[in-house]
């Protein structure tokens, strides 16, 4: 793991964020020299205004749109930002993550819940049947 990685994933890079790409996805070995490669594709930590525009390029979807349309969804993303489990896996059909954008917020005692906790990590995955879902946690708990 680089240390951009765990340092995203210990939430000390506010400003940076994560992608995950499936080799399924997008089969571009080129994207190893950029991040971690991983069980199921490539992980990203990039600053934000990049990571935007890759996740963009890679996607076809612009980052805050996509988080904005899987925020109604909840489901389980891996802490690692590799993998996740479809909140609609249970209907037997194909189950597998496309990517994953994720981002780090600090801590805010004034915005109270987990946020009041520590800071927190916002990630929202795709799946091959087309959901898109989110998750969050404190950078404690994972």
């Amino acid at each position: 793991m680089t240390d951009q990685r765990a340092e995203f994933l210990a939430g000390e890079r506010p400003e940076d964020v994560a992608l995950f790409l499936a080799d399924s996805y997008v089969s571009d070995d080129r994207l190893e020299q950029f991040g971690d490669a991983v069980a199921d594709g490539t992980l990203i930590v990039v600053d934000g205004e990049r990571g935007r525009n890759a996740f963009q390029a890679a996607t076809g979807t612009g980052a805050m749109e996509f988080a904005k349309s899987a925020m109604s969804t909840e489901g389980e993303i891996d802490a690692d930002l590799a993998g996740a489990q479809c909140p609609d896996a249970g209907d037997d059909g194909d189950h597998a993550i496309q990517f994953v954008f994720a981002f780090a917020e600090e801590q805010n005692e004034e915005v109270g819940g987990i946020y009041a906790d520590g800071d927190v990590i916002h990630a929202y995955a795709q799946c091959t049947c087309g959901t898109a879902f989110s998750d969050r946690w404190n950078v404690t708990e994972a």
